[in-house]
């Protein structure tokens, strides 16, 4: 593979401008990131935290659709909003305050509501990467939620009043890569090393070292030498239970000479490397189970890069048996020669795995009929690199679960603690909305009339669902009705940071995303994820 050109001065300002972000997803992140386009409905408090959240990382370009006007109470609310705005078009107003933030990204707006746009322009909202709603009514949420689902397009759904919030995910499939997981087990693939590695750790016998040669020996190379010692006094096979690891760290303890109180650090680093790095190498269940997907065994001409890379893959999984090694190695104390032969080694068989998984890739695409270009050589290295972390999301529609009698929401109401209960209320607010076409309180110093109109629609939710004896607290209800609908810019804050995130591990496919709701309760500070 050719090696990276120097950069621009224009691409180091770049660097410079988005540093902290690229460390967390990358270059090709960042690359997915400035050529996506979202939409967002309705220029809340929430919508616009949103948008301020993925336009200061540098998006292609938004687009704002909203057919309100500013009003007294967006800007009590709205940060992006002052008194200047009032009577203005909201969607054009929150436009040019975010397109302040970042001179890169471009923003455009359409003065008209969500519906009409989906009745005069049908398939206007199949041209963004992701769709964002906020404050979105049923009666308009429903044939939307149907249209992103047919046209696999992630759907964001979110809401925010008083002290409550949530987020709705829906996407039919979603594809991760690299899904960064918090702890990384190394793969150095001890119990099954290619002929050059053999070769190289074999050529070292530690045992006949002296106390300085011994000390440029990497932690490796001398967990591989009594590994094997192990092997043979055990049948050829690999220590599995916590008793024979502690007889392996035994035997690596006992080689140095008595009169060493303290292990040297290199042996130390070995005995460490026992429980992480001495496993038989094998393809984890999830990886398997993505294998043995029905659209990674029948591809067609519509297949994605991802499956396609996966059909490769499966191939390379049934003829050596094990998914390609990563190429890098954990940090150990060695004299500096040692170490990088070693790391050189795993580097070139990384290599050497990519190259033909690549080629065999390009094979498949092109015995489909794909372009020539379909798979790139940095999207094979990017793929191997993280073969044991793909992850494949397959939601569920909103429209199905609102027109569904029994959800699975009902499954979490047992625990009278569960924030699954403020689900069902801000359901029945929705509810509310669509009948009276307004919040309840939000027209009246005294919310009980709204209270009592509430909880029957609650109630009458609960009865489609089968939890008729289910009890929702009268307290609850009464504080969502006292909220009158209105909205807490810090509540919105928190809730479009969460929503900010999600948007981003679509965009760019990495981080697995949430599946699929996200309920905040600033009350108590406390949030918590339901699968619906």
């Amino acid at each position: 593979m050719s090696s990276p050109s120097p950069k621009s001065p224009e691409q180091s300002e770049k660097s410079r401008k988005y540093d902290r972000q690229l460390r967390l997803w990358g270059d090709h992140g960042q690359k997915l990131l400035e050529g996506s386009k979202i939409c967002l409905i309705n220029a809340t408090a929430l919508g616009t935290e949103i948008l301020k959240s993925l336009v200061l990382p540098g998006i292609g370009a938004f687009t704002i659709v909203d057919g309100e006007k500013v009003t007294e109470e967006d800007v009590g609310c709205n940060f992006f909003l002052d008194e200047t705005h009032i009577g203005m078009s909201r969607a054009q107003a929150a436009t040019e305050s975010l397109l302040e933030l970042n001179r890169d990204v471009r923003g455009d707006y359409i003065d008209d509501f969500p519906d009409h746009v989906m009745l005069h322009t049908q398939d206007f909202f199949n041209n963004f990467n992701v769709i964002i709603a906020t404050a979105l009514p049923e009666k308009v949420l429903m044939p939307l939620s149907k249209q992103l689902w047919s046209a696999n397009i992630p759907f964001l759904v979110c809401r925010s009043v008083g002290f409550l919030g949530y987020v709705r995910l829906q996407i039919k499939e979603h594809t991760v890569i690299e899904t960064h997981p918090d702890n990384e087990t190394p793969d150095l693939q001890l119990d099954r090393p290619w002929p050059s590695l053999m070769e190289h750790l074999e050529q070292v016998d530690v045992s006949n070292f002296g106390t300085k040669e011994r000390s440029h020996v990497p932690a490796l190379t001398i967990l591989y030498h009594y590994l094997q010692q192990f092997k043979s006094e055990n049948g050829g096979l690999l220590p599995k239970t916590h008793a024979e690891k502690d007889k392996l760290r035994n035997i690596i303890r006992n080689s140095l000479p008595s009169e060493n109180d303290i292990l040297e650090e290199n042996y130390e680093q070995a005995v460490k490397f026992v429980n992480v790095c001495v496993n038989c190498t094998c393809v984890p269940n999830h990886i398997q189970k993505i294998l043995d997907d029905e659209l990674c065994i029948n591809l067609t001409f519509e297949s994605s890069p991802f499956w396609v890379m996966c059909a490769a893959l499966r191939e390379m999984v049934q003829s050596e048996g094990a998914l390609p090694i990563r190429g890098s190695l954990p940090d150990m104390a060695a004299d500096t020669a040692s170490f990088i032969s070693l790391q050189q080694l795993y580097m070139r068989q990384a290599h050497s795995q990519m190259e033909s998984l690549y080629r065999r890739a390009v094979q498949i695409s092109r015995s489909l009929g794909q372009s020539t270009d379909a798979i790139t050589e940095a999207e094979a290295k990017l793929f191997c690199k993280h073969a044991s972390e793909l992850h494949v999301f397959r939601g569920k529609c909103i429209a199905d679960e609102y027109q569904s009698n029994s959800p699975s929401a009902s499954l979490h109401l047992e625990d009278p603690e569960s924030l699954m209960f403020y689900y069902v209320i801000l359901r029945g607010l929705e509810s509310f909305i669509d009948e009276y076409n307004a919040y309840p309180g939000q027209y009246d110093d005294h919310v009980e009339p709204d209270v009592l109109k509430l909880k029957t629609l609650i109630g009458k939710l609960l009865t489609e669902w089968g939890c008729p004896t289910v009890a929702i607290s009268d307290d609850r209800v009464h504080e969502v009705c006292r909220y009158g609908g209105a909205e807490l810019h810090s509540v919105s804050a928190v809730l479009a940071g969460c929503t900010a995130h999600e948007t981003i591990k679509l965009i760019t496919h990495q981080f697995k995303p949430i599946n699929n709701t996200f309920i905040y309760d600033a009350i108590t500070s406390t949030s918590a994820t339901f699968v619906l």
